[in-house]
């Protein structure tokens, strides 16, 4: 039987479950989703119970068959989530969404009382992000639930209740605290002064590394049980153990966030700045990340665009760079777009596309949106001396995209790969004592470097 580790990556949308053999190379695959479920205001949110069940029933499955011995099991999942379990470790509330707005007066009560508002978003490394700020869910259901409050014995960051469903253990770990909770104190590397103040330290579990696995008899077989992680650390995780020298990382998809994990300046200065955020590493260090909604606009755009030019809805992904193109767009260069997702104040009051080709209008797009990419790497670079980016995720072989890119930031190293097992790998060699060296990326994530396209004079 192959010794493996299991993951469950639990995303919005797909929860995946991978097996991984001792080389971290995946030997297994299933996902499936669910419809969602309203919460008692009718907002939608997670199927926590189906969830639940689906764990169980994969997991057991698997420890039956006789192709796999599973020696360590983790979980990854998205973040700015929280359940709150009663003294049997049953959840008293639905998994409130993160898009589910706060009442204002909740919002302002807080600020009023834990603020000036932009010491407080500085110290804890956040935006003002409502529900996204998952430590002020706390904060509401105390004010407002306050009986439902009072069951809660401990409130578990998702990844960390999903370990907890198969250890009956409650516990903590760095990535989920440090993913824009505004709990975390980030000069004192401590549960901010509020928590204490609220007294809702009671209720988050003792802090460990997210390193941290449980050695257990799991229906009669010893298992390493990890504590969970963060999706967007895991993600990162694979990079920073393998590459010695500093980076920056772009993760691309909906949202494209750029992540620094070598930040000398952890928090933005701009408390305005929403797309300015923090992350933490798995050792507690802080990363300093910029997100741009970028694969939310191009499908905005890109859906336009097709019914413009009266093109299929995938003719987009076959369109390859073309210099003569680019350098048409670039001539007289002016902005086209007007975003639907996204503030920039150099797009004009509304789309205006002169082009009449869908190639032309496609490049004109892709630079534009570049140029708002750039604005975003920029951002989590700061004052930080780092020449080599990584991009992964979906844009990773969008042609224009990626040639555009190396040519605005020709001063950079740019390589791409293929991790779309990302956050699952990162979580499975999180629980692992095995040493990356610098082929990890070149071997499991099909690493490819970029060079500028040559200007032609």
């Amino acid at each position: 039987m192959k010794k493996v580790t299991a993951v469950f990556d639990i995303g919005k949308t797909n929860k995946k479950f991978f097996l991984f053999d001792k080389n971290f190379k995946e030997v297994h695959k299933e996902y499936i989703s669910f419809e969602e479920i309203k919460d008692e205001d009718g907002h939608p949110t997670e199927n926590l119970p189906e969830l639940q069940k689906w764990l169980k029933k994969v997991f057991d499955r698997i420890l039956k068959s006789n192709k796999f011995e599973v020696k360590a099991i983790n979980f990854s999942t998205y973040g700015a989530s929280l359940v709150h379990i009663d003294e049997n470790g049953n959840p008293l509330t639905p998994l409130y969404n993160y898009t589910k707005p706060l009442p204002e007066s909740i919002i302002s009560t807080f600020f009023e009382t834990y603020g000036p508002k932009e010491d407080f978003l500085k110290t804890t490394g956040c935006a003002d992000l409502s529900m996204l700020n998952s430590g002020l869910q706390l904060y509401w259901l105390k004010k407002t639930k306050p009986e439902v409050y009072k069951k809660i014995k401990y409130s578990l960051h998702l990844p960390q209740y999903l370990s907890y469903i198969f250890t009956s253990i409650a516990l903590s770990e760095y990535t989920s605290i440090g993913c824009h909770t505004a709990l975390w104190d980030y000069g004192k590397k401590d549960y901010h002064s509020w928590v204490y103040k609220e007294g809702i330290n009671k209720i988050l579990p003792t802090i460990v590394s997210t390193e941290t696995s449980i050695n257990m008899n799991y229906n009669g077989n010893r298992i390493k049980i990890g504590v969970g992680i963060h999706d967007s650390s895991a993600a990162l995780l694979p990079y920073v153990r393998s590459i010695r020298k500093k980076f920056v990382l772009i993760s691309t998809g909906t949202w494209s966030i750029a992540f620094n994990p070598f930040t000398e300046q952890p928090i933005s200065e701009d408390t305005e700045d929403k797309d300015a955020i923090n992350y933490m590493r798995i050792n507690g260090k802080p990363v300093k990340a910029s997100r741009l909604f970028l694969g939310n606009e191009y499908k905005l755009q890109v859906e336009k665009l097709n019914t413009l030019f009266g093109v299929d809805d995938d003719y987009h992904r076959n369109v390859k760079f073309n210099y003569d193109t680019y350098y048409e767009v670039i001539e007289d260069f002016k902005h086209c777009y007007r975003w639907e997702s996204v503030e920039d104040e150099d797009m004009p009051e509304k789309t205006q596309i002169s082009y009449n080709n869908y190639e032309d209008a496609y490049h004109q797009l892709m630079t534009e949106l570049v140029l708002l990419q750039i604005k975003c790497i920029k951002k989590a670079i700061g004052n930080d001396t780092i020449s080599r980016l990584y991009v992964d995720g979906g844009f990773s072989d969008n042609d224009l995209y990626i040639k555009l890119l190396t040519h605005y930031l020709r001063d950079k190293k740019l390589r791409t790969t293929n991790a779309s097992l990302g956050s699952a790998l990162g979580a499975a060699i999180s629980i692992s004592d095995t040493k990356l060296n610098s082929k990890f990326l070149k071997k499991n994530y099909a690493l490819k470097k970029h060079v500028p396209f040559i200007v032609k004079s």
